[in-house]
This record gives structure tokens, C-alpha cells and sequence, in this order.
């Protein structure tokens, strides 16, 4: 077991979504000796993800990258990496941009804290299943039948595969998040979660819009995915990033696909709305890259020892909407 009370603990993408849910997750455990990293570039509606929480350091992720190449020993108190910091839009077009962002800037972390025996725990995606015809299994020796639709999610395969190549991956641990959903995602803007999205729509005009289907073996709305809620995965994360003798790739969900419809139908709910949607043609632009339905597999995680109740989908969206987007809440305010 891994004490994450002791030393130092870094997260990467630390303003982000995901990041600052986790570095709020330790301060409910009234920790605080963690690390933030990431890119602010003046976004005041990613500084307020920080704003409420208690940590000992921010650093810019340009500086810390400067920092691991030179083995500083500025870093020599950190004994755990939570490794988030990325570009997470699917729709991201550079591939050398994201070959840096989130292929070489994992391994260089995966690198120094394998040299410097600290945990290494770092997100990877469920889009590298691509459309899901392959099946949606975390086995590391399942890795090669998969094909991302989108280069977001062969930047993410690219690492899994080197790590397996290359004989680390059981060394670290390799989360693939599922569909997440939240506080604290307001300023990931179109890459924002459908409860999010449609929050807005709705208070603006009392109705939402959802992507028609496109093929015939799923009626409109019912695409379905695996839904996660923010709170889950930061319990998941923090639980793999303690139990350091489990390495590999680790599933990230609930373990139930559910339809775009039932989660239009708890936001309604969670407003005291009467449903209100209207169905819309997909961009031609991602109707080849789109996943008509994902679910995770957790049993590898439960195999670890995670034990949790996960939230069902309607009071997890209940208590997004009328804890957090209705007061406009963030976490730890």
C-alpha cells in the first residue's frame, strides 16, 4: 500500500477537470501535499477550479516538463505522479501537437518516475476502443486488435502499446475513463459533458438536442454509453494510485451502458422539467468516428480490491444539477 499522506504527490492537467476534482478528493481526506500542473494560459473559468482548494504548489506544465528532463532535484519529494495533463478533444487535428502533449509528455513523467521509484498512475481513454467492435477489454494482451477513430485516441493508444513493448505497463497503471461527467468541467467549452451542454440549453430555451442516429441498429437517442461521474473516478483513480503492487490498464466506468435518452430524461427530471428534446443531424465530419455504444468491463478493478457503490445515473445527475450547476458550484466552494 502506497500513502499518499507521505511525500509529494504531482498531478498533471492538476486545473483541469478531472485534476482538480482529484486534488479536491484529497483535500476531503485534509490532505493537502500535492502539486498542480498544468496550462492556466488566463482562463479565469479554469482558475476557478482551483480557487477552493488547499495545495502546496503550482507549477506551469512548460516548466515542469524542464524540470523532469533535467532530473531536478526540485522534484526530489515527489513519490507519486497522477498523470492527467493532455489535450482530451477528440476533434484535435495536429498530430505532431498531440504526439508531444500526450504521447512524449506522458512517457518523459513515466520515465523520471520510474528512475525515481514514485508512482506512476496516468490517464489513458476508452477512445482508444475505437468503435467497439473489438470488444472494450483491459487486458494488456488485447491491446493490439484496437483502433481509435480519432488521432486523440492513437495518441493515447500510442503510450499504452510502448509501455506493454517496452515491459513497464505492469509497473504503472493505465486508467481508460469512460464517459465522465461533473463539476469543474466549465471550461473544457465544446468538449464539455451532454449534462453540461444540455443544462444550458435547456435554461436558455427549455429544451435540449441530441445526434440522430445514423445507422440502423440504433434508434435516435438510444446510443448508449458508460456514464461516470466525477466523483467515481476520482475514488477509482486515488484508490489505484494507493495500491501500487497492481499495475497494467484499468477500465474506468460503471459497468452499465445507458441511452443518450435516459440521460436526457434524469436532467429533466433533476430540473423538474417536462422532457423537452429535439433530434439533430451528426456533423458528416464524426459520423465515421462516432461510438454508438461503450461499456466498461471493472471487473479488473474490483479484482484489486475497489469495493465502492458506483452512483446510478439519476442521482449522480441530480446531484451535478442541483448541488452544482444550478448555484454555479464548483468543487470545495
Amino acid at each position: 500500500m502506497h500513502d499518499l499522506g507521505e511525500g509529494v504527490t504531482l498531478i498533471t492537467g492538476g486545473a483541469g477537470f478531472i485534476g482538480s476534482a482529484i486534488a479536491w478528493g484529497l483535500n476531503n481526506r485534509n490532505l493537502n501535499n500535492f502539486w498542480l500542473a498544468d496550462f492556466l494560459e488566463g482562463n479565469p473559468t479554469k482558475q476557478r477550479n482551483l480557487d477552493a482548494l488547499s495545495y502546496q504548489r503550482y507549477l506551469d506544465a512548460g516548466e515542469l516538463r524542464e524540470l523532469v528532463r533535467t532530473d531536478s532535484k526540485d522534484l526530489s519529494e515527489v513519490n507519486t505522479v497522477i498523470h492527467l495533463g493532455a489535450c482530451s478533444s477528440t476533434t484535435e487535428t495536429d498530430e505532431n501537437y498531440l504526439h508531444d502533449n500526450n504521447f512524449l509528455y506522458t512517457l518523459e513523467l513515466c520515465e523520471w518516475a520510474l528512475a525515481n521509484d514514485a508512482r506512476f498512475v496516468y490517464a489513458s481513454s476508452a477512445a482508444t476502443y475505437g468503435d467497439g467492435s473489438a470488444g472494450m477489454d483491459d487486458k494488456t494482451e488485447e491491446l493490439d486488435k484496437f483502433k481509435p477513430l480519432n488521432l486523440y485516441g492513437w495518441s493515447k493508444h500510442k503510450f499504452d502499446l510502448h509501455a506493454r513493448d517496452e515491459g513497464f505497463l505492469s509497473r504503472i497503471a493505465g486508467l481508460k475513463y469512460f464517459n465522465v461527467y461533473g463539476p469543474n468541467e466549465e471550461h473544457k467549452d465544446d468538449m464539455r459533458s451532454v449534462v453540461s451542454k444540455a443544462f444550458s440549453q435547456i435554461q436558455e430555451n427549455g429544451g435540449m438536442s441530441l445526434f440522430r442516429s445514423h445507422v440502423p441498429e440504433y434508434r435516435d437517442g438510444e446510443q448508449q454509453r458508460d456514464f461516470l461521474y466525477v466523483k467515481d473516478a476520482v475514488r477509482m483513480t486515488l484508490h489505484l494510485a494507493e495500491n501500487d503492487e497492481f499495475g497494467g490498464l484499468y477500465n474506468l466506468g460503471c459497468g452499465k451502458a445507458r441511452t443518450w435518452l435516459d440521460l436526457a430524461h434524469a436532467i429533466f427530471a433533476a430540473l423538474d422539467k417536462d422532457p423537452d428534446i429535439t433530434f439533430v443531424d451528426m456533423p458528416e465530419s464524426i459520423r465515421d468516428k462516432y461510438q454508438y455504444h461503450t461499456q466498461a468491463d471493472i471487473s479488473k478493478i474490483r479484482r484489486t480490491g475497489y469495493s465502492d457503490n458506483l452512483f446510478d445515473l439519476e442521482y449522480a445527475v441530480a446531484d451535478y444539477v442541483r448541488s452544482y450547476l444550478l448555484p454555479d458550484r464548483y468543487l470545495g466552494e
